[in-house]
């Protein structure tokens, strides 16, 4: 099943002048380059090895429960979501996990991660779940204000780990 459509923009080309419209779609190995530099961008490291294989897990098999969807204006990539759809972990019924989103700099504050956002959680309405969850560093400030002004909220499982 091809990933669907979830941008609300009209379609076409824009007028003459006015910058390209911003449409959220289904991730293309294409993107790729893009994606792997935005993420340098944030994080530091280039993970070319990573990012192939997230898309080749999320990117490439037309499921309905996982999605790696791109902001896309006129070819220049704005920033990704990517999550799934994950059953029954630790006694929760099913719910959709986002576990990575990123918007250009550039692009911040302009409505794209709250769009890509709401394009996944569409996904996972559409996949059957109620819920949305992410796991992130308490110390990000920015992701954290981010999911905090989409409401979301501190969720009734808590993370334990331990150095190996």
């Amino acid at each position: 099943m091809a990933a669907p459509e979830h941008d609300t923009k009209p379609r076409g080309r824009p007028a003459r002048g006015e910058p390209p419209r911003l449409e959220i779609r289904a991730a293309t190995s294409a993107d790729l380059d893009q994606v792997i530099a935005l993420d340098a961008q944030a994080t530091g490291l280039t993970k070319v090895d990573y990012w192939y294989e997230v898309f080749h897990r999320y990117g490439t098999r037309a499921r309905q429960q996982r999605f790696f969807l791109v902001a896309d204006t006129g070819g220049e990539i704005q920033g990704f979501v990517i999550g799934e759809v994950r059953d029954w972990e630790f006694g929760s019924p099913p719910c959709g996990w986002v576990f990575g989103i990123n918007v250009r700099p550039s692009a911040r504050l302009g409505g794209v991660g709250t769009r890509l956002l709401d394009a996944i959680c569409e996904g996972f309405r559409r996949a059957g779940v109620t819920q949305v969850r992410t796991l992130l560093a308490r110390d990000n400030g920015l992701v954290m204000s981010f999911f905090r002004s989409q409401g979301m909220m501190a969720a009734p499982f808590i993370a334990l780990e331990r150095s190996l």
